[in-house]
């Protein structure tokens, strides 16, 4: 674990080849930290050969594309997304891609679960915090990437979708404006 706000980006270069590390994942905020280390990594040949990897989301964003280019292509991330969408989610991915004027990301979609969560929750419970709180295990609701439902994980002190549709998907490196998916799970 290395600390991105103790470390200038050439720094946990240093730092990376020192540990001699093959993979780096990004925890770290986006724009800053992220675009600044993911050029410094990109451009250091001691590094030629590790793997960049982020967290949900960030290199979907077109924000990361503009950013980085070509350097932001190849660094595989985690997309909450089943291969197909059903009936719900191709009518709310056109609602989203009009208003948005490019196809909306994962997170668009997640938007649009959280709501149709939240206002089902509020419809059935009220707004008592006991109430909701004692909800969660019988919420059931038709999202834009399947049926959402929600379970605890042994060991996690919350509730959560557990079945979430994910995908691990990258920007092509020939093509950094198309994602590849890499894995489906």
């Amino acid at each position: 674990e290395l600390d991105a706000n103790a470390l200038t980006p050439e720094a946990l270069c240093d730092a990376l080849v020192d540990h001699g590390a093959t993979a780096l994942l990004l925890l770290v905020g986006h724009p800053e930290p992220a675009v600044p280390i993911v050029r410094a990594v990109r451009g250091d040949r001691r590094l030629a050969e590790i793997l960049i990897g982020a967290p949900a989301g960030q290199p979907e964003l077109a924000e990361w594309a503009a950013a980085l280019g070509e350097d932001g292509a190849g660094i595989p991330f985690l997309r909450y997304l089943p291969e197909r969408l059903g009936l719900l989610g191709e009518r709310v991915g056109k609602e989203l891609r009009e208003r948005l004027g490019e196809a909306p990301s994962f997170v668009a979609f997640e938007g649009w679960d959280t709501v149709t969560v939240l206002a089902a929750v509020l419809r059935s419970h009220g707004t008592d915090r006991t109430a909701i709180a004692e909800s969660w295990p019988r919420v059931a609701v038709e999202g834009t990437r399947g049926p959402i439902r929600f379970s605890r994980t042994p060991g996690i002190s919350v509730w959560q979708w557990a079945w979430t549709p994910i995908q691990v998907v990258d920007r092509d490196l020939a093509e950094p404006d198309r994602f590849r998916i890499l894995h489906v799970g």
